[in-house]
């Protein structure tokens, strides 16, 4: 019986998140000037709707200073105590942006349908250019963290962020247009509940992605039974079990395996079954942290847990 350890030759030590941090603090930078930018519009115009749209954000810089510090932690060397560093903390980061949104988006609900139900004074104009400013810096912040986006959960997290800061920003402006033409002031409370509303799935869809990661399901795009019947046709192996496939962290997929082979090829040397095994992992799966224990036709019958 023998073990090996594969990394397929393009393989990455940085991860997704760490790739793209000055992307994530120039958004930060932006992020936190709409804040003050909005908060002192509400102050002035009296509307709901740019209060709420400037708690959004607020929350939204704390969640991208959140991956901010979840990609340095996940840059650590890996120990004897932490075998993989500190790569999940980028995981515990998207976990805790996703909770921060749903916090949000309750408080902005909860405040629109007050703004609905009893309407205040709301000075449209001023509201309308702070809104118009906070969007297309929103939009400019969106262009930032699009690319990272499609490799890295937490810089996903933070996209969404920045989109769903975009459409509220987009419906305020649409509701200071309405109330500078017709006076309708619950148009405020309305842009308020959009907001809230367009909050929601987007923190669900990014808490259920986060959980897939903590509890260690199967990658997206991922179908074992397919990566399977590719280990199968390896010559010498005879067959595949306790086959195992999960990520670290976003763009770290690896995957563990007891694979039986043939009693001659136990030999695990270079240009053997493992090379063969990894080459496929790597090269038709993109999964490069692979680990493999290799087995004798025979002993399968002496192990004792249960297999797949």
């Amino acid at each position: 019986m023998g073990q090996g350890h594969s990394h397929s030759h393009n393989h990455s030590h940085a991860t997704a998140g760490q790739r793209h941090r000055g992307r994530l603090w120039t958004t930060l930078a932006i992020t936190a000037a709409v804040v003050v930018l909005e908060a002192v519009g509400a102050l002035v115009t009296g509307s709901v709707a740019l209060v709420a749209d400037a708690g959004h954000l607020l929350s939204d810089a704390a969640g991208i200073g959140l991956s901010l510090l979840a990609t340095a932690y996940a840059g650590r060397p890996a120990t004897s105590q932490r075998t993989f560093g500190w790569q999940r903390a980028e995981i515990l980061a998207a976990l805790a942006n996703g909770v921060l949104l749903v916090l949000v988006s309750a408080y902005v609900l909860v405040s629109g349908v007050r703004q609905v139900l009893h309407p205040g004074h709301v000075d449209a104009a001023p509201m309308l250019v702070v809104a118009a400013v906070g969007a297309a810096a929103n939009g400019a912040s969106l262009l930032l963290l699009r690319e990272g986006s499609r490799e890295s959960l937490n810089l996903r997290g933070a996209y969404l962020e920045v989109l769903g800061d975009l459409l509220g920003a987009l419906a305020v402006v649409v509701a200071g247009a309405v109330v500078l033409a017709t006076g309708w002031r619950r148009a405020d409370g309305v842009a308020a509940l959009l907001v809230g509303a367009m909050i929601v799935p987007r923190a669900l869809a990014l808490l259920r992605e986060a959980a897939d990661v903590l509890l260690e399901a199967t990658p997206r795009g991922v179908d074992l039974g397919h990566v399977r019947d590719h280990m199968l046709r390896i010559p010498g192996v005879v067959d595949v079990h306790d086959l195992h496939a999960w990520t670290i962290t976003s763009g770290v997929p690896v995957l563990s395996a007891h694979v039986v082979v043939e009693d001659d090829r136990l030999t695990c040397g270079s240009g053997g079954v493992l090379d063969a095994l990894g080459e496929c992992l790597g090269g038709h799966f993109d999964v490069g942290h692979c680990t493999f224990q290799v087995e004798p036709a025979g002993h399968r019958e002496h192990e004792h847990s249960s297999h797949d």
